[in-house]
């Protein structure tokens, strides 16, 4: 088995482990064979640690895979590769992590008006229905105390619901605050108007995941296409071409790794950003 071969294994195996690992009946599976509980629970305290890690800092993963193939093809150009990865890959992560805080705030702040609705058509007063439903969403974000507070004691609600709106995700706030102060000064049903803003907000969400659904099957055709070439390597790896000795130490080979590696990178960052400007119309 050629050097290739060897490091797509490699590869392999460890993203099968992650992936066992991950799943919950697996790991229920394995805490009840009849092992010692003490080499058990080292063992497991020890993955954890590795886990934390892993999640932590899983960009540096490019690293220990582009040094497999730098000892497999003899080359420090993929130790190159993937130093250069390891940014992009975090700058994305983060992006990716950013999007989910973001929608994840959105969908606290619908559960939020939910359970205030639910609370006023209950008999509780406007206060009474936010601290309750504060307490339990947990929706408000590094604002949540001086909002409650407010409610508790009678302060500015609006304003305090405004300034908490400016935190990602929270945009739904600045209609909880027009709600109440209209309910406030006009005389309003509060109920009556967070009801309609709950309504509208599940209704963005739905279209949101609609759309996301059906993006879904261009992103992943483009995920493919973007891997055939890894696939092509390790076929002709099994085939005894040795295309990483091609590719690393022939001009001609160079010149294609330099103009697939561009053409790659292109492809991936016009698919995302059609995905993006899709999501966001």
């Amino acid at each position: 088995m050629s050097g290739l071969a060897w490091v797509m294994a490699v590869c392999a195996g460890l993203a099968g482990g992650l992936a066992v690992t991950r799943d919950r009946g697996v790991r229920r599976a394995l805490a009840l064979l009849p092992r010692k509980r003490a080499a058990r629970s080292d063992t497991r305290a020890a993955w954890a640690a590795v886990r934390m890690f892993i999640d932590r800092r899983r960009e540096w993963l490019c690293l220990p895979v582009a040094a497999l193939l730098a000892v497999a093809g003899e080359s420090v150009i993929p130790l190159l590769a993937g130093a250069v990865a390891v940014p992009l890959v975090r700058r994305w992560m983060r992006r990716r992590a950013r999007r989910r805080r973001r929608e994840s705030a959105a969908d606290a702040v619908t559960a939020l008006c939910g359970t205030v609705v639910g609370e006023l058509r209950a008999g509780r007063e406007p206060g009474q229905a936010l601290l309750a439903a504060g307490r339990n969403a947990g929706a408000l974000g590094v604002a949540e105390s001086a909002v409650l507070a407010a409610a508790r004691f009678g302060g500015d609600v609006p304003g305090e619901l405004r300034r908490a709106s400016a935190d990602p995700g929270l945009d739904g706030l600045l209609g909880v605050a027009a709600c109440w102060r209209v309910a406030v000064d006009g005389g309003a049903g509060l109920a009556a108007g967070l009801a309609r803003l709950e309504s509208a907000m599940q209704a963005d969400r739905r279209r949101r995941d609609e759309l996301r659904a059906q993006l879904a099957g261009a992103w992943s055709t483009v995920m493919v296409l973007a891997l055939l070439p890894v696939v092509g390597l390790g076929l002709g790896a099994a085939l005894g071409a040795d295309p990483l000795r091609v590719l690393l130490h022939t001009p001609g080979g160079l010149v294609c790794l330099l103009s697939g590696g561009l053409l790659e990178a292109a492809g991936l960052f016009w698919a995302s950003r059609i995905v993006r400007a899709g999501e966001a119309t």
